[in-house]
């Protein structure tokens, strides 16, 4: 039996060989996933560079489980009974020490068993159910890891199928949207990405591909994601409008520090254009916005560069969402062990109070007084140097 990789033996036996996997992704059975050139760059392997995959027996033996394991061949499979409970992953301290290293080279496949689709009534009218959780990026202010227990690797979701066919059946009961709102004023919005960041799943496999496949046939409905990573196989997507991208932006001296493993701003920028010509609905996400000496100006920057930038065509129907810094205590406690200089910028007693969010997690976010206040001053910055850029919420 090989061991795992950084010395972790967790005495699990390999779940199937290679080969088999393989052979059982070749053409000729269900297919196979679709090419993609820059999933094969060398900046998409810098970003994962899978080496172990921990996998539940069923998502394994899944035409989509069978394709991502293909798609790696040197990495051990091991067998799990639940991709929320891995011994050496969830709970183990130890993993604060290589935070990156496990989101880069570790890989969880499950079965989404949770097909829930969730009002929202801000970014989207609805969350649907999400084809993965965690990402392999590092933002340091990310909520996931807290649910997550000292690691946050990618999980995929290999019971797509079922999944698509949950929000079909969701979208044809809603029918035509019978009235404008924040979220879209003809389309039922559905955020699919959650807990990750599509345009990194996208690197893995056809999961993302499938949902904008879907979306597009769905007139009343309209997909949305927000992500940090630019993505060039997405623009082959053909989404026909029905699929919203949000890139989610700060201030660069912010993005330094706290973006860990992203594509630059500037690229963020720089690739609306183009996303747009390619049938995407292009927005932004001003997130989150960091208070600490010096901000406002750095965000007058920001806005002033998107409007030296940007095509009259994008901000034509651009629109962007402000979301505000929220921390939380465990996470301020792993970031002190593998990235202290964020917590400098993150972990602010002083302007902070505790916050129970929807979801029961004890965090903490900026003091009413000092986020209206901020709210304010960002508003006002948005109409002095972008003033073509609509706020469809902010929170």
């Amino acid at each position: 039996m090989r061991q795992p990789p950084n010395g972790a033996d967790d005495g699990q036996e390999e779940l199937f060989s290679v080969d088999e996997l393989a052979a059982a992704a070749r053409p000729g059975d269900a297919g196979t996933a679709r090419r993609r050139a820059f999933r094969d760059s060398p900046e998409a392997r810098r970003m994962l560079d899978v080496t172990e995959i921990h996998a539940e027996p069923a998502a394994a033996a899944s035409h989509r489980g069978r394709q991502i394991i293909a798609r790696f061949p040197e990495a051990r499979v091991l067998e799990t009974d639940s991709h929320w409970r891995i011994p050496h992953l969830h709970g183990n301290e130890g993993n604060v020490e290589r935070w990156v290293r496990v989101k880069r080279q570790t890989l969880v496949l499950g079965e989404r068993s949770s097909l829930t689709t969730r009002p929202n009534g801000r970014s989207a009218d609805w969350i649907a159910p999400g084809l993965s959780n965690g990402c392999a990026m590092a933002c340091a202010y990310c909520y996931v890891p807290r649910r997550k227990g000292y690691a946050n690797p990618i999980t995929v979701f290999t019971n797509v199928e079922q999944v698509v066919r949950h929000l079909g059946r969701h979208v044809a009961a809603q029918g035509t949207k019978p009235e404008p709102n924040q979220c879209d004023p003809r389309a039922w919005v559905y955020d699919i990405g959650e807990n990750g960041d599509c345009s990194v799943d996208d690197l893995i496999c056809d999961n993302t591909a499938d949902l904008v496949e879907a979306f597009r046939r769905w007139p009343t409905a309209k997909a949305s994601f927000a992500t940090k990573f630019v993505n060039p196989d997405l623009l082959e997507l053909d989404p026909q409008g029905r699929t919203r991208i949000r890139f989610s932006l700060m201030p660069h001296a912010d993005s330094r520090t706290l973006d860990i493993r992203t594509s630059p701003v500037e690229r963020r920028i720089g690739a609306a254009a183009d996303f747009l010509e390619a049938g995407y609905e292009v927005h932004f996400n001003l997130s989150p916005v960091v208070v600490r000496p010096g901000w406002e100006q750095d965000w007058a920057d920001l806005l002033r560069q998107l409007d030296d930038v940007l095509p009259t065509r994008v901000k034509e129907q651009a629109k962007a969402e402000v979301i505000m810094l929220t921390h939380n205590d465990r996470l301020h406690e792993v970031n002190l062990d593998w990235h202290p200089r964020a917590e400098e910028l993150l972990w602010r007693p002083d302007l902070q109070q505790p916050k129970v969010s929807q979801n029961g997690d004890r965090n903490v976010r900026y003091r009413n007084t000092v986020k209206s206040a901020s709210l304010t001053t960002l508003r006002a910055l948005i109409g002095a140097e972008a003033p073509w850029l609509d706020v469809r919420y902010a929170f």
